[in-house]
């Protein structure tokens, strides 16, 4: 005599387009209970990936803010504002919590840098007036100086 099949969890799951809070709080519940052939697992493997994503694009918004800040503090020294500190120690910090917590992400440091560069300069030229020219055609600094409380370019 075979087993009976098991009831499933939800009698009418939750879809992923309609209410994706509860979506993620019913397949969290049925990762939990080991009732994989219930899981919505193409849209889950699809937010665990966007997941990765957003670290990542948070540490690029982080560097972009910072190397833009840098670049109006090295190029319009007579102009530095509080603001702009502070939006300097803020986007460290951030870079700091972000990597610590996500290792391999501090590991492509270099490449993010290459990659939002282009970015973080069109800011700087637009909110200094400066032609693009003024202006490093790279990032002069490196993710250390970068990550460094203490660095300050002159």
């Amino acid at each position: 005599m075979g087993l009976a099949k098991e009831k499933p969890l939800y009698a009418t799951p939750t879809d992923y387009e309609d209410d994706f809070c509860q979506w993620t709080f019913e397949q969290a519940e049925l990762l939990r209970q080991k009732r994989f052939a219930e899981v919505d697992l193409p849209n889950l493997i699809e937010e665990i990936e966007s997941m990765g994503n957003e670290q990542l694009h948070a540490l690029e918004s982080s560097y972009r803010l910072l190397i833009s800040h840098l670049l109006k503090w090295a190029y319009q020294p007579q102009l530095r504002t509080s603001s702009w500190s502070i939006t300097i120690i803020r986007e460290r910090s951030h870079i700091f919590q972000r990597e610590k917590r996500n290792p391999s992400l501090k590991g492509r440091a270099q490449s993010i840098i290459e990659d939002i560069y282009p970015a973080a300069g069109r800011e700087a030229v637009a909110e200094t007036g400066l032609p693009r020219s003024a202006f490093p055609a790279e990032c002069p600094w490196t993710p250390e100086e970068l990550r460094n409380p203490d660095f300050m370019p002159d």
